[in-house]
This record gives C-alpha cells, structure tokens and sequence, in this order.
C-alpha cells in the first residue's frame, strides 16, 4: 500500500507532536485505571473498567494515526507571498466582510481557529490566485485584499 505524503505546517506537526508526548505520557495512568477497575470484580457490569478500556481504545487508535501522520509529513515551508499557497495567511473580502485564513493542508484543517484546508471549496477557488484578485464563489463577490 502507497501511503499518500501529508502537508503540515510546522505548528501543525509541533502540535502534533505535543499531542503524541502527552497521549504517550498519560498511557501508565489508564493502564492503572484498568488494573484497579479490574479489581472491583465481575467485568461484564463493570462500568469503570468498560470506561477505562475504552478510553484506552481512543488513546492507541489516536497515537497510531498520529505516527502515521507524521511519518508520511511534509512539512510546507512558506515561501513567496506573491500568490496563495499553502501555509500563507490570506485575507478576503467576502460580499464587503473581511475574513482571514490560513491555507493548510487537509489533517491540519480546522475551520474555527481560521485553518482552511487547500482541498476546501474555497480553498481550492483561492489556490494559486495573486492579490488585489477578484472572482466568484457561492454567489458572492470575493477578492484577495493581502497574502502574509
């Protein structure tokens, strides 16, 4: 299987990489939860031990998919600010309200901190356009105010 290369920027792997240490950290602390519910007896109707296995499920799943994720990174360097690429800050005007963006890749996306993903809807509309340009999206009139 061809594993597929995952943009980051470098905040986004340092992120998660600090993610990664503290699920790494916190793995002695479940694994006592586990023993200790364990010793409460019958584990068919013992919720603490249900809890405390399923938090360890969710925390092994999440360390492999961050391993994978960094193994496969390619970290983007920001370079020319001549035109949208990924890790640029770019500022819109959208139908007269300004809004700012950084453009990562997809892993990294996160729409509430301001992180659109290049493979979004109007990630894709804005990739590769220049400032001061100006275009079409969802019926609305946008144009590129600045790239930092």
């Amino acid at each position: 299987m061809i594993k597929k290369s995952v943009s980051l920027t470098a905040e986004g792997k340092k992120e998660l990489e600090e993610e990664l240490d503290e699920l790494i950290k916190n793995r002695p602390a479940v694994a006592e939860r586990i023993a200790t519910a364990r010793a409460f007896g019958d584990l068919s109707e013992n919720e603490e031990y249900s809890s405390a296995r399923n938090e360890q499920k969710v925390a092994e799943g999440r360390i492999l998919e961050i391993q994978d994720i960094l193994k496969n990174a390619k970290v983007i360097r920001s370079g020319k600010k001549d035109k949208v690429s990924l890790g640029v800050t770019v500022v819109l005007d959208m139908g007269g309200r300004k809004v700012e963006y950084i453009l990562v890749g997809p892993t990294e996306a996160n729409p509430l901190e301001g992180k659109i993903s290049n493979e979004s809807p109007i990630g894709k509309a804005i990739f590769g356009r220049k400032a001061g340009e100006s275009f079409e999206f969802n019926s609305k009139k946008v144009k590129i105010v600045e790239i930092k």
